[in-house]
């Protein structure tokens, strides 16, 4: 069974991203030299630390067995935890589901991801 990992992106990545065939990273991720993922259980902080500023974002669920096995590594990252990063470029294929949320009072609200899509 594929692990299911998650990318954030604002409005204007996520543009870019949906018509193409492969995603090349946020200006972040080109930055850092890989995209950054997180889990179902990190991508909550991650959206509250790094997207505050966003009225909305687009999650993308991403089937981690659907990546180039030797370009994804496991690497310590906030307070220790193990973190999905992708040294390569992302198929679009292997996004399994698209959700935009709305930020509500500085929150996401990630409860409609998790519903419909097994962590």
């Amino acid at each position: 069974m594929s692990s299911i990992i998650y990318k954030i992106l604002r409005p204007q990545e996520w543009q870019a991203a949906k018509t193409a065939t492969f995603f090349t990273g946020a200006p972040v991720d080109k930055a850092d030299g890989f995209i950054h993922f997180s889990t179902a259980k990190q991508v909550e902080e991650t959206a509250r630390r790094y997207f505050a500023d966003c009225e909305n974002v687009h999650v993308l669920a991403v089937a981690e067995d659907k990546l180039p096995a030797d370009q994804v590594k496991w690497e310590p990252s906030r307070g220790g935890d193990l973190f999905p990063h992708l040294y390569g470029v992302m198929p679009m294929a292997a996004v399994i589901a698209h959700r935009r949320l709305e930020q509500a009072d500085g929150i996401f609200d990630f409860s409609t991801i998790f519903r419909d899509i097994a962590p």
